[in-house]
């Protein structure tokens, strides 16, 4: 077994918001040399940490916003949150639900929370990703893809150590729900206390994982890395294994990268400035749709 080292942990960041309905700490681009290209195609991973939203009649989310060049992926662990696109397509997940929307050549969106949640209140805990596209798929149509925590194939692990959500990608042998451009391994893994999860990857990929509650050791590491912790791999070795120290939910992340330039400004991602200028362009005379606020 050839073990991937450990390149960076990554400690709680300072939240901000998203609108009023996210609270949000970036972790993907960071300060930290962790920039869109060295995590491609994974180029933003915004976490919601349990955060508790009082009750009310109005649901807090964010407003209508354009998308054009790569795919926002949402994965809710508390709370729900709904979807409308311009593209015709809406959604409402609840814990363990994912969204799945590929922007491509331009999709106009809001998200917010679900509106019982939003009259009842509660905790609210969510990770929403951008997963870049290549060139060739930047321009093809908008889609959506909505799982409900039911969809999203399972595999438990021995001797009652927890089990693995395969939302993208492949773990053992069991494929994920989510259709994906290119390689891209999405999962979530409850572990109970001193459960044991092995994990294997090419060495090229891209690799990180986020502690979203508990505490885990990874082998051949020597501090334990608490909940709210992001941790990138080296593109060295294939394989890792954590055990946790309590009952523990993890955020995998693997993908083969995009070996192209990245232009990015704001809510479009292209391969270059012409192209962002073009997408500026194409959504200020409506060729994004239109939406309902």
């Amino acid at each position: 077994m050839a073990l991937k080292p450990i390149s960076l942990v990554i400690p709680p960041r300072n939240p901000h918001f998203v609108g009023d309905g996210f609270r949000v700490q970036n972790f993907i681009p960071s300060a930290y040399g962790l920039d869109m290209q060295r995590m491609s195609p994974f180029i933003m991973l915004d976490y919601n940490a349990p955060f508790h939203f009082p009750a009310t009649d109005t649901p807090r989310g964010v407003g209508v916003h354009p998308h054009r060049g790569f795919e926002t992926v949402t994965l809710a662990y508390q709370g729900a949150v709904a979807h409308h696109d311009s593209a015709g397509n809406s959604g409402v997940i609840g814990p363990g639900g994912v969204q799945w929307m590929t922007a491509a050549s331009g999709v106009l969106h809001k998200e917010y929370h679900e509106i019982e949640f939003a009259k009842q209140g509660g905790m609210f805990q969510m990770v929403q990703l951008w997963v870049n596209l290549a060139a060739a798929h930047k321009m093809s149509a908008p889609k959506y893809q909505g799982f409900n925590e039911q969809d999203i194939p399972t595999v438990v692990l021995e001797n009652q150590m927890g089990h693995v959500k395969v939302v993208s990608g492949q773990y053992q042998d069991t494929k994920g729900a989510a259709q994906t451009f290119t390689e891209v391994h999405l999962f979530t893994a409850y572990l109970n206390t001193d459960g044991k999860a092995a994990f294997s990857f090419p060495a090229s990929n891209n690799t990180a994982l986020l502690v979203l509650s508990g505490a885990i050791q990874i082998a051949g590491y020597e501090e334990d890395v608490p909940d709210n912790h992001f941790v990138l791999f080296e593109n060295q070795g294939e394989d890792f294994e954590v055990t946790a120290l309590e009952k523990t939910q993890l955020l995998i992340l693997s993908g083969a990268p995009i070996d192209e330039p990245i232009a990015a400004q704001g809510p479009f991602v292209m391969n270059t400035q012409e192209e962002i200028n073009q997408a500026i362009r194409d959504f200020h005379t409506g060729k994004f749709g239109s939406l309902a606020d």
